[in-house]
């Protein structure tokens, strides 16, 4: 394409056309001649012009048939056209070449400062339309740079997402071996010198696994894969739970937790109950780790008060060392704590504060920090939640009703590859009464599963042979057949949230993520032994 707009002069008069170029000297543009009709059609074939000026009286085509044939080739279709003749200036012929589809009439002599002012309008609006083909063009290819971007960036975050979610499979199998057979070592008697080992062993293993739990948990949120339940459930009891997990940690620093709810705060709410103690539980455990003897409160009061909605103020006050200006711009980002000494003395990955700034944002809420060197800090968030009607208020059975539940023996089928992880899981199942029986694999879980009827099977889900998910899959469709349904509990150090769907999704009843504490597999087997 030449770099300066053409325009097509046509007539069968060489002096006409010089004539025409003359008189529009000045315009940065290219004339391209041609000295009859079909001449004309072939260079619109093969050129992109602004405009075209055409005479009406030439011998063998005229203008207005030029223009007809013109206007169906594909590059000529809203090609502008101006008609000139020296002849024809009568309004039936100025309509005929209106009607032939020219944008202009103008009579010979021609007037130099009309057809200068028309062939600029029309010059105006083809630069434009240049334009606005280049800027669309660029948008284009800006559009497809950005969609091969996307395409790369999903695939690298899927990448990742699988990279994680076999590396911690593999830590957590190991780890469920090293924690579950420190519990079962920690009920046999044992000298006061093997207990101090043994509490040493159980504590790095549990710091070992909440430094895993962080980077899978910042991981998926940074690739979008944490969804909110909104669930109703009882706020008090949930913040209880926070401080009474967080009580013995607190003990061994002489720091007194308290907790102070306002009068106007709802009991009951809706919303995700566990991402809140997740962010709570860091906050506390943050303010526990920096404070000496002193105290940490958690208050929590309503900032908002809406019909349908409320939304809560928490603050997580300590009496703790405190924190520098310059600590607080680090606070709330990944892998950033105040200054680098923090990590060496107090531990951590930094990844607390930065998981709870994100999980704040998805409640519609924000995170903050007030503090100041030697006089100790208060970290707030505010999250919404909605309001829960009187009827849709949980039951909640008391506490000691749920303790005194005894369970009966069950049969279980245990399907396991990893022999360690055998013998942890045998051992606690054991000590309950309950039988296990052990399948290798998913193919082995089939064919023990069509041969004895099971209270509960217990499916691991990366096997060899066959895996935990076709397994399920075969044994739900036999069952279907029979009319039957035997509970299948999903017991796999596979631990983020798609994994959990799936296990789901396919058929099983329930989940546990390894390594499982022995409190979690008891509330299950105990809602099993009284369905049972």
């Amino acid at each position: 394409m030449s770099a300066k707009p053409q325009i097509l002069i046509v007539d069968d008069k060489v002096e006409n056309l010089i004539s025409l170029e003359t008189l529009l000297e000045g315009f940065d543009v290219e004339f391209v001649r041609a000295l009859s009709g079909n001449e004309a059609i072939a260079k619109v074939l093969n050129h992109d012009f602004a405009l075209a000026i055409i005479d009406i009286q030439m011998p063998g085509m005229d203008g207005y048939e030029t223009v007809t044939l013109i206007r169906q080739t594909a590059k000529g279709k809203f090609l502008p056209v101006i008609f000139v003749s020296a002849i024809y200036k009568e309004d039936f012929h100025v309509v005929k070449g209106i009607e032939t589809g020219a944008v202009d009439f103008i009579s010979k002599p021609i007037d130099g400062r009309i057809l200068r002012g028309k062939v600029k309008v029309f010059l105006d609006l083809y630069l434009q339309k240049r334009e606005l083909t280049r800027l669309v063009r660029e948008k284009e290819i800006i559009s497809e740079q950005y969609r091969i971007a996307k395409e790369k960036a999903e695939a690298a975050t899927r990448a990742k997402s699988i990279f994680l979610a076999n590396m911690s499979h593999e830590i957590r199998t190991p780890m469920n071996g090293i924690i579950g057979m420190a519990d079962l070592l920690a009920q046999t008697p044992l000298t006061e010198e093997q207990k101090d080992y043994l509490a040493t062993i159980i504590a790095s293993g549990r710091n070992l696994l909440n430094i895993i739990n962080d980077i899978l948990d910042f991981s998926k949120i940074e690739s979008n894969q944490v969804e909110l339940e909104n669930i109703a459930f009882n706020l008090p009891a949930a913040i209880d739970e926070v401080i009474k997990i967080l009580t013995i940690r607190a003990n061994e620093n002489n720091v007194a937790l308290n907790v102070i709810l306002a009068d106007n705060v709802p009991r009951y709410i809706k919303g995700d109950p566990l991402r809140l103690k997740q962010i709570i539980t860091n906050l506390v455990n943050n303010a526990i780790k920096f404070t000496y003897e002193g105290s940490v409160t958690v208050d929590v009061g309503v900032e908002k008060d809406g019909d349908q909605s409320v939304k809560l103020l928490f603050k997580v006050i300590d009496t703790g060392i405190g924190i520098s200006p310059e600590g607080k711009e680090k606070l709330f980002k990944a892998f950033s704590q105040a200054d680098t000494s923090t990590t060496r003395k107090y531990g951590g990955t930094g990844l607390g504060l930065a998981i709870s700034k994100s999980l704040c944002e998805m409640m519609d809420g924000e995170i903050g920090v007030e503090s100041e060197v030697g006089k100790g800090s208060t970290f707030w968030f505010t999250a919404v939640f909605e309001k829960v009607p009187p009827s849709e208020i949980p039951e909640e059975k008391p506490e000691a009703e749920v303790i005194e539940t005894q369970m009966k023996p069950l049969h279980i089928l245990l399907a396991e590859d990893n022999l360690i992880n055998q013998k942890v899981a045998v051992a606690n199942l054991k000590k309950f009464g309950h039988m296990i029986d052990i399948a290798k694999n998913g193919l082995e879980a089939v064919e023990m599963a069509r041969k004895s009827c099971y209270d509960l099977i217990l499916m691991d889900i990366q096997m060899p042979e066959m895996d935990g998910y076709e397994a399920t899959t075969i044994i739900r469709a036999e069952e279907a057949e029979k009319g039957t349904h035997t509970p299948i509990i999903a017991m796999t150090a596979n631990s983020f949230e798609a994994d959990r769907e799936r296990c789901l999704a396919i058929g099983m009843d329930d989940y546990i993520s390894k390594p499982f504490r022995i409190n979690d597999l008891v509330s299950i087997l105990k809602k099993i032994s009284q369905k049972s």
